[in-house]
């Protein structure tokens, strides 16, 4: 039974069959092993937006649901709420915390999160947090906290290259049905953001308007779809993290 805080609501599809690993192959594989039997020590991975930890987060938090009470923490969203947003989360089986650098060195927040540590160490559930950054670069208050968060199975996500991309797009595809010519996709990964997460995005999107329009994704499709390529500085954002 999943548990989501304050109406968040998971990804129909951030499972672990629709991410493609390439270089983190270790990483995911650690968290698939954790999903059937939560448990600590806790889980820290950290990349920049569009890295995927927000799919695989989500992706934990659906697989420990299944048979367990799993939540999911966006902190960046949560923040402006206060620290109680948090309050519960100890009786999961496994709580998954996004954007945790956001309320790094917000001593109310870290006051919170040191008591779900303990609350969820206390009963052998897990914990599993994404950030942009390791916990040892982030600005803690806490020295309790900062050396318990030190103490986390650490992984940095890599990046993928531009085949391995085209497979996690191939992938995403499959996942939700769909055909993905060739030239498209090569179309897409030469004039369109270049990080897998906002390419999915994109791609979710044409799949809803190939659907309700019953056409094929070709490349004049796209441009009729998303009209002019992303600029070079990124502003253009078809996609969400």
């Amino acid at each position: 039974m999943q548990q989501l805080p304050l109406g968040v609501r998971l990804r129909d599809r951030a499972v672990f069959e629709s991410f493609y690993p390439g270089p983190n192959r270790e990483l995911v594989a650690h968290l698939e092993r954790l999903a059937p039997a939560p448990r600590f020590p806790p889980v820290w991975m950290h990349g920049a937006a569009g890295s995927g930890r927000t799919h695989l987060l989500q992706a934990v938090c659906a697989a420990v649901g299944v048979r367990g009470r799993a939540g999911y923490f966006p902190l960046a969203e949560l923040a402006p709420l206060g620290a109680d947003a948090l309050e519960g989360a100890g009786a999961l089986d496994c709580a998954c915390l996004d954007d945790i650098d956001v309320v790094a060195g917000v001593l109310a927040w870290e006051l919170a999160l040191f008591t779900l540590y303990r609350e969820l160490e206390e009963r052998g559930a897990a914990l599993v947090i994404g950030a942009r950054a390791a916990p040892a670069a982030l600005p803690w208050k806490l020295d309790d906290l900062r050396s318990r968060l030190g103490a986390c199975v650490v992984y940095a996500i890599r990046d993928l290259d531009e085949s391995e991309r085209a497979a996690a797009l191939r992938r995403h595809a499959a996942v939700r049905g769909l055909e993905l010519p060739d030239d498209t996709l090569q179309f897409l990964q030469r004039r369109y953001p270049r990080d897998t997460a906002r390419l999915c995005g994109i791609l979710d999107r044409l799949d809803e308007a190939s659907f309700t329009a019953q056409r094929r994704i070709t490349v004049p499709f796209v441009r009729e779809v998303l009209g002019a390529p992303i600029a070079a500085d990124g502003t253009a954002d078809f996609a969400s993290r």
